[in-house]
């Protein structure tokens, strides 16, 4: 099974204007959506059009959590969550006119107790199951929990996947993270100089590699992907021709496609082939990827 974790999901509540945004005045909406997410529930979204079942885990609070816990549910998700007790599930404002303005909200805190019920759900997981951590960590928590989760499955058969930045990522490349996937300019600040081509982000690559990571994919926007396999292959691919819409929620549709390839196909190259078209689609889309739109890109790669 797929076990996703997303510390603090969102309802966003995007709306759209005709007309720039004028600060200090009334502006009214053209037309308005309530999206549900956070990347891990994002890749569980991509991963249930793929047909692959996972468990989206995670924490909720209030009347807001009660909402996207049920919205999830209506559209197929299974999900764990931990129902905090005070506090609400953060709204994350969007406000779409010509340039776009966010204003995201904090979440709820996450006490030491709660923390101890996600340790008690993942301490259930079993050998070859897959766990999905991404995202950056709310302020409530160490700084360290990616590390103390990875150090409580090390040695289990969890095969873990982190899409995250910093110190963040450095700090779990020593428990063999079975994927990690860095942006380029995310691998870039951690070597610690600008990386100029393939063969300069293949090296980068492999430095995180050797420093325990099996596999490393560095997505790079509109220049594709780049992924470097735990037999030492470099693998290239471009992306298919398209017009990006919103480019929220590529990364995580990305690593959904590739987590899906690996396990339907035990092939990196049909891995990272899928994580692209994924990515892709929801890049041109308004929304997460469809399946109609993944098979379509797929068959362009």
């Amino acid at each position: 099974m797929i076990y996703t974790v997303t510390f603090n999901p969102a309802i966003d509540y995007v709306v759209r204007l005709d007309a720039p945004l004028q600060a200090g005045a009334v502006n009214r909406a053209a037309g308005e959506d309530c999206v549900l997410g956070g990347k891990g529930i994002n890749v569980s979204g991509v991963l249930a059009q793929l047909g692959c079942p996972s468990v989206a885990l995670g924490f909720v609070a209030g009347e807001t959590g009660a909402w996207l816990e049920r919205g999830l549910a209506a559209q197929g998700l299974q999900t764990d969550f931990i129902h905090l007790p005070s506090g609400m599930t953060r709204i994350n404002v969007k406000i779409k006119a010509g340039r776009e303005t966010e204003l995201n909200g904090a979440g709820p805190a996450i006490p030491p107790e709660a923390m101890e019920q996600l340790a008690q759900k993942l301490d259930a997981l079993q050998p070859d199951d897959i766990l999905v951590l991404a995202g950056s960590i709310p302020a409530s928590l160490p700084a360290d929990t990616y590390e103390k989760i990875l150090a409580r499955l090390q040695g289990r058969g969890v095969r873990t996947v982190v899409d995250a930045s910093g110190q963040l990522l450095i700090k779990v490349l020593p428990y063999g993270p079975f994927l990690i996937k860095p942006n380029h300019h995310e691998l870039a600040e951690i070597a610690g100089r600008a990386l100029h081509g393939d063969a300069e982000i293949a090296q980068a690559a492999l430095a995180l590699q050797r420093q325990g990571a099996r596999n490393v994919l560095v997505s790079m926007a509109g220049d594709g992907a780049l992924l470097l396999d735990e037999t030492g292959a470099v693998h290239r691919i471009g992306t298919p021709k398209g017009t990006v819409i919103n480019s929220v929620g590529a990364g995580d549709s990305m690593l959904a496609g590739f987590v899906a390839g690996y396990l339907q196909s035990s092939s990196y190259e049909t891995a990272l082939r899928l994580g692209t078209a994924c990515g892709s689609a929801t890049a041109f889309s308004l929304g997460l990827a469809t399946r109609h739109d993944i098979d379509r890109l797929l068959a362009e790669l």
